[in-house]
């Protein structure tokens, strides 16, 4: 990974100054262990080792069926114990998790019952997990796609759509919204009136449909043009583009070109719409569950280049996480040591938790 004064200095410009260059590390062994905590998993890694380490768990389903996010504490514990083992972390080192989309869905829900589990994981694990806010969670996104296309970055900023989020995230301004794929698609599931407890079925989409699905999304995103500057381009660099929609629309109409105009995202939306999954994941040479996804994901597309004023989104394919931001976030590390305040905290003041000063906690 790169160095962390390096990393340090780009989530100074990203985010306000959190992470604090020349803060050092008050811990045994000087060195950090971090867990990103994305809607789909854990993925853990460290800061003097290349080793990551990833567990699969279902953070939103749980939520959405009501059954709530303590449904998912027992395999937390199991991944935030494990995962160091297997990546062969150094014990000592300090251990910070960030959860994202579903954490702060989850806080928004049920904070008594998240605040609880949370003091439940740092006692079973020693992993002292913070509720990471939108804002920051761009900034980390920045720092982990400039660090891992450098120059081949061209656009002002990167789009990451994850399972329950969406960031455009930049070296200054940053977008994010709980409007990822699986969000978004069960949004245009209750527009369709589709039962929450019945498999949704969105093709094919009359015009009709599609101009709800097209409104709704705009209301969505209408925050965008104040977040991003004028003229602010975007490399979308996360797996539903990369190997769901670019592949998709490269079979349906021959250009290999890595990049999405929004006269190609159209002319795909008008083909697949009027078709069934089935018909749709055929022509695009894909399995029918990544297949169901992908007229939602061109709608999301088109949605983004509209509120940009944007023509076209490129597409660059890399690992993205937020463990480099992660680990750089003396803030965060901050919050580790004093997790019993951050706790109390959290309860009061909800995300705003993480931007209060750790240093005024009562010794």
């Amino acid at each position: 990974m790169a160095s962390r004064a390096a990393l340090c200095r780009v989530l100074q410009r990203a985010s306000l100054g959190v992470c604090l260059v020349g803060g050092g590390l008050a811990h045994a062994g000087d060195c950090r262990v971090a867990f990103d905590m994305g809607s789909s998993g854990i993925r853990a890694g460290a800061s003097n080792s290349a080793a990551t380490a990833r567990a699969d768990i279902d953070y939103l389903s749980p939520q959405w069926s009501g059954r709530g996010v303590r449904d998912t504490l027992v395999p937390t514990i199991a991944a935030l114990n494990a995962l160091p083992r297997q990546a062969a972390f150094a014990p000592e080192c300090a251990r910070v998790g960030g959860g994202f989309s579903a954490w702060r869905f989850a806080l928004a829900h049920e904070p008594v019952a998240l605040v609880s589990m949370l003091a439940e994981i740092h006692t079973a694990s020693g992993v002292a997990v913070l509720v990471i806010p939108p804002l920051q969670e761009g900034a980390y996104g920045y720092v982990a796609a400039r660090q891992l296309l450098g120059d081949r970055l061209q656009t002002s900023h990167v789009l990451d759509i994850g399972g329950g989020s969406l960031q455009i995230a930049g070296a200054s301004t940053s977008f994010v919204d709980t409007l990822g794929q699986k969000v978004w698609y069960r949004q245009l599931c209750e527009l369709a009136g589709a039962p929450a407890d019945e498999a949704c079925h969105l093709q094919p989409m009359l015009p009709a449909s599609l101009a709800l699905a097209r409104e709704a999304l705009a209301k969505r995103l209408a925050g965008v043009r104040a977040a991003l500057p004028e003229g602010a381009t975007m490399t979308a660099i996360s797996r539903p583009v990369t190997r769901g929609v670019l592949p998709a629309l490269t079979r349906l109409d021959g250009h290999p070109a890595p990049q999405l105009s929004q006269a190609r995202i159209r002319a795909a939306i008008d083909h697949l719409s009027a078709l069934s999954v089935e018909a749709s994941a055929a022509l695009a040479g894909i399995a029918p569950e990544h297949a169901a996804y992908l007229l939602s994901d061109l709608l999301l597309l088109d949605g983004l280049l509209q509120a940009t004023g944007g023509d076209a989104i490129q597409v660059a394919e890399i690992d993205l996480t937020n463990l480099p931001g992660l680990l750089a976030d003396d803030r965060a590390y901050a919050w580790e040591r004093h997790y019993a305040c951050y706790l109390a905290r959290l309860g009061e003041r909800g995300l705003a938790a993480y931007a209060s000063d750790p240093e005024t906690c009562a010794p």
